[in-house]
């Protein structure tokens, strides 16, 4: 029998074989993440398939499938299922077929049809339909059950209704019970449960009962569209049928309260089926136990479990992996690793979902090496770690700045024969990115698209936001027209990201268009988006806009906060409108947002700005009484106010209450008291005192005011009270030997002037943009 047709597969036309092409020279990205190789991303890029078939001879395809002369059948099929593609399939097929004696059956039909159905071959499919039809092979509703899978596979689920019709009208075979419980729970499973109702209409249109299973099925449709009173009126409705709920019916029901939270709803559940006669079994209680824990009551799961123990239930393995992960969550991973033991002492096996809990539960308590430990144990005992295993341990490596160890980690996992996917790579380029090493999380990126790694919108928001914090905007701008372009799901995120960058770079304009484009695309803005183009345009000095756009925000349905507020209060501070900036606090109290610590330090900020220092001053002892802890914004202005006013006394006062009531001091709140007493013309030992007493809490001193009471110190030839302030400003500042070395020699021959130079050079070099620094 001669079996000749095109091969097509969907959703390409007919191509020629693709070439094999060769690796572009490394880049250092490459030469980095080594050995790195990445999945296609779409299931159609699988496929390197010809336009038409070249088949072998039959005596070579003999030589090579093995099969004797007078095979059967059976023979046949089992050969057809170890074929790895379809295209060797369909030659064995076609040998298979001109071979004398031989007529394939309907169960080798069937096999084909599903090794095309794998490639999304579809038309290949109608002509292997067609090929049945024609000699006379038996087609049942199974054969068209194959096409539904199919179908799906390709998410094409708006075909598969019309496999119904196909079937009746072309081929004469009469959809079944079991047929429509297939395709009802097909669509169920992809999630697509508008296509639900209108199958099942058709199922009723014909005059096909409906059994148990369909019950179950569109019980568990209404459940995922969390509606459970109609899921309840239909499991209702099933008597009328003449039908009982049966376990499944019951367990989908809890499962669709436990979906939504409701615990005492799923366990009524429980209850009427104890009440129906309807036995429990594991299932049930594992279902039951589940919702415990996903709810974080994992003392009830045990209780539970103890209970339903005295009732005959004996925990399995699925009962156990629950608890593991439920304690895990919880982040109880002590207790989770006792039932890991537990379970070894009990004959259970260990299985990739109990390591994955106890690894990401580690994970998540930063004991990475303990992950790591368990990673080899799982390896020892045979358990093979996936994709998720992997991606977990890389992401907590990355989060910790531990890039290098990710990457090989990421070797490791390419060497075994797993394929990193895009959560590995996001893993890696984010860790790169926290590290700021930006050329290198760009290589990558450039690497897994050209590996066929297709990237999400969260690594393009990395990149943005990596571009944008270095002023590359042009960059990132080409980035976000990159996703249009590629079909990826632009959102909000990565608008306010780009809003951001663009605002900080004093490119408003740009913003403001890039805020109007949003509303194109239909992306919705939020008060991210507007607190940001705000604080923008009153940087900018544009506040009327601000104003305006405050006005928009509001019409939106978004309820301005102390970031909107506070970003028009600094600019009414800073140009000395303190009137203005009195009356935003008033109108932010007014409109139910209450001003914060931030908001107040701005203002006493403003009013220090505009001389009205005993205003600032009554504001901050109001702050104290409504019980507010200031903090060093709400300080520092007063301080530095009362020294310019050389009111130094009040000013040290006003110092140690803060040490005492507020929170600590920062690093300019020392800055402008030790400036304040270098200028101050007070006694040079409370200066000297001060600037010990910083250091001592981890702060170095201002050059400046250093330098200054250095000047101080030789004039009143207390050169050995300077020689050890510069010692424990080289101890602080964590000098090398050799840099000591060269200061210290300079203090022995009394260069003092050269001393401090190198001195002021050195720190300088280190720290170019600020005066003090943190240790």
């Amino acid at each position: 029998m001669a079996f000749s047709f095109s091969l097509t597969c969907y959703p390409w036309s007919p191509t020629h074989t693709i070439p094999q092409t060769l690796p572009p020279p490394p880049s250092s990205a490459q030469k980095l993440f080594t050995s790195l190789s990445f999945p296609l991303s779409h299931r159609h890029d699988r496929l390197l398939i010809h336009s038409s078939l070249s088949y072998s001879t039959p005596t070579s395809t003999h030589h090579h499938h093995h099969l004797p002369p007078d095979f059967t059948p059976q023979q046949l099929l089992d050969t057809l299922r170890r074929q790895n593609d379809e295209s060797s399939a369909l030659r064995l097929f076609d040998w298979a077929s001109k071979q004398p004696n031989f007529t394939p059956d309907s169960t080798v039909y069937e096999e084909v049809l599903r090794k095309l159905g794998k490639v999304g071959s579809f038309e290949s499919m109608r002509s292997i339909l067609n090929e049945m039809k024609h000699v006379g092979c038996p087609i049942s509703s199974g054969t068209f059950l194959i096409f539904v899978q199919s179908y799906a596979a390709f998410d094409l689920y708006d075909e598969i209704l019309g496999v119904v019709e196909m079937m009746e009208g072309e081929f004469g075979c009469k959809p079944n019970t079991h047929f429509y419980n297939f395709l009802l729970n097909v669509v169920v499973e992809g999630n697509k449960l508008k296509l639900v109702e209108t199958a099942n209409s058709g199922m009723l249109g014909r005059g096909i009962k409906p059994d148990v299973s369909t019950f179950n099925i569109l019980i568990k449709a209404l459940c995922r569209a969390h509606q459970i009173r109609p899921a309840l009126l239909l499991m209702e409705e099933m008597s009328n049928h003449g039908l009982k709920p049966d376990e499944k019916t019951f367990t989908t029901v809890m499962q669709g309260y436990i979906e939504e939270g409701d615990m005492k709803g799923a366990l009524r559940m429980r209850d009427q089926m104890v009440e129906h006669g309807c036995p429990c079994t594991n299932v049930t209680v594992n279902v039951l136990v589940n919702g415990f824990c996903k709810e974080g009551r994992v003392d009830e799961a045990f209780s539970f479990i103890e209970k339903m123990v005295d009732e005959g239930f004996s925990p399995d393995q699925f009962t156990f992996n629950t608890l593991v992960k439920g304690l895990c969550r919880v982040g109880h991973v002590t207790h989770a690793l006792e039932i890991m033991d537990m379970m070894l002492q009990e004959g259970f096996e260990l299985d990739i979902y109990t390591y994955n809990s106890l690894i990401s539960g580690l994970c998540k308590l930063g004991e990475i090496e303990e992950a790591v430990e368990l990673l080899d144990q799982m390896v020892s005992r045979d358990c093979s770690p996936n994709t998720v295993t992997y991606n977990t341990l890389i992401s907590t490596l990355c989060k910790e700045n531990r890039v290098e160890e990710a990457t090989k980690l990421a070797r490791v996992l390419t060497s075994k024969g797993i394929l990193p996917d895009v959560c590995t790579v996001n893993s890696l380029i984010q860790g790169l990115c926290l590290n700021s090493n930006h050329k290198a999380a760009l290589e990558l990126f450039e690497e897994m698209k050209a590996s066929g790694c297709q990237p999400d919108g969260f690594t393009y928001s990395m990149l943005i936001d990596s571009h944008c914090s270095r002023g590359r905007l042009k960059e990132a701008m080409s980035l976000l027209k990159e996703m249009e372009l590629r079909g990826c799901a632009r959102n909000v995120v990565i608008y306010n990201t780009l809003i951001d960058g663009l605002c900080k770079n004093k490119r408003i304009e740009d913003a403001e268009e890039i805020f109007d484009q949003m509303e194109l695309q239909g992306i919705s803005r939020n008060s991210v988006t507007y607190n940001t183009l705000i604080d923008g345009l009153c940087q900018s000095k544009r506040v009327e806009e601000a104003s305006q756009l405050m006005d928009q925000m509001i019409m939106e349905g978004l309820k301005p906060d102390k970031f909107t507020y506070n970003s028009m209060l600094t600019y009414f501070c800073r140009s000395g409108d303190i009137k203005k900036a009195a009356d935003i606090v008033q109108t932010m109290s007014s409109n139910g947002c209450e001003p914060d610590i931030v908001t107040y330090g701005t203002l006493i900020g403003g009013l220090c700005r505009a001389g009205r220092v005993q205003v600032a001053s009554r504001l901050l002892r109001s702050l104290q009484m409504k019980g507010l802890i200031p903090s060093p914004q709400a300080y520092n202005p007063i301080l530095q106010s009362l020294f310019k006013r050389k009111r130094t006394t009040e000013a040290m006062r006003l110092f140690r209450e803060m040490m005492e009531k507020g929170d600590p001091p920062d690093s300019i709140t020392y800055k402008i008291v030790l400036r304040g007493l270098c200028n101050g013309g007070g006694p040079i030992g409370e200066a000297v005192d001060f600037a010990v007493e910083m250091m001592e809490k981890g702060y170095l001193p201002e050059f400046s005011s250093f330098s200054m009471m250095a000047e101080g110190l030789q004039a009143l030839s207390m050169e050995d009270t300077l020689i050890n302030l510069v010692d424990m400003v080289m101890e602080k500042a964590n000098l090398s030997d050799s840099e000591v070395s060269m200061i210290s020699g300079f203090l022995k021959i009394r260069k003092y002037q050269d001393a401090l130079a190198n001195l002021g050079g050195i720190l300088n070099r280190e720290k170019p943009r600020k005066s003090y620094w943190q240790r």
